[in-house]
Formats: structure tokens, sequence, C-alpha cells
């Protein structure tokens, strides 16, 4: 097993880069999904004013998470864009993390609506809303918090041994 060496300052910060060009083209598709919902006959129909209000939280935070996850490429162009820093992949890793929590939250209300939609349930809609988000966030936040901890913990062993 070869031991992994460290990616340099240069990679690293492409990497972020990458993974945020990699997610903009799904979340701008998800946002004109969610635009076009409101032009539709059964939104009026079918939704009622509440509903119709949580359509439209769920498309502002589509937009935040799109505004964060273009972040990076902006404060880049703007501030040094022929300079590679430290701050530059703090700035993309923290954005590009943060804006999970909006799409997470935006993604399960538009779950939320949908299934109220198909099944005319409530109760059964915020069950799938509440399992999807519990998917995300143990997918987004718990597994890479636990892998995080187990690599610094085999750190720790491998430093005293």
């Amino acid at each position: 097993m070869h031991p992994k060496s460290h990616e340099s300052l240069e990679d690293a910060v492409q990497q972020s880069l990458d993974e945020a060009r990699m997610v903009l083209p799904g979340l701008q598709a998800l946002f004109g999904f969610q635009l076009i919902a409101v032009f539709s006959e059964r939104f009026d129909i079918d939704l009622d004013s509440t509903e119709q209000m949580l359509h439209l939280g769920a498309i502002a935070l589509i937009g935040v998470a799109m505004a964060l996850i273009m972040t990076p490429a902006a404060y880049h162009r703007q501030t040094n864009p022929s300079d590679v820093s430290q701050r530059l992949l703090k700035v993309a890793s923290s954005t590009v993390s943060a804006a999970l929590v909006p799409l997470m939250a935006g993604v399960c209300l538009d779950m939320y609506l949908v299934a109220r939609l198909v099944t005319g349930r409530v109760v059964v809609s915020a069950v799938f809303a509440l399992v999807l988000m519990a998917i995300f966030a143990a997918l987004w936040f718990a597994y890479p918090n636990w892998e995080r901890r187990r690599t610094w913990r085999a750190k720790q062993r491998s430093a005293q041994a």
C-alpha cells in the first residue's frame, strides 16, 4: 500500500473549482424546472397559497445554492486571477460545502410538494421529504464527518506506534 501524498495547492484548488463546475449545471436545470412549474395550470389549481409559498422558498434556496457554488470562480476572477492561494482553497471549499444546506432544503421542499400532488396526502408527502432529507444528511454530512474522524484516529494510532 502506497502512502497517500498530499496534493499540491494548485491541484486542490483546481479540484474544488471542478467540483463546483460539476454541480452547477444540475442546479441550473433544477432552477429552470422550478421556474417552469409556476406557470403550470396545476400550480394555481392544486397547490394552496401556503404550498405555493413553499415552492417559492424552494426556488430561493436553490438560488442561494447556485450563488454559493458560483462564488469561488467569481472570487478568484476578481481578487487575483493569476494566483492560486490557500485563501482561494478555503473560500472554494467552504462555499461549495455551504451550498449543500440550501440545496438539500430546496430539493426536500420540492419533494414534499411533488409527493403532495401525486399522493394528495400531507403526511405521506412529509415522510417522503423527511426520508430524502435524512438520506442527504447521512451522505453529505454524517458520512464525511465519520470518515474524517476515522482517518484522524488512524493517523493518531499510526503516530503512536
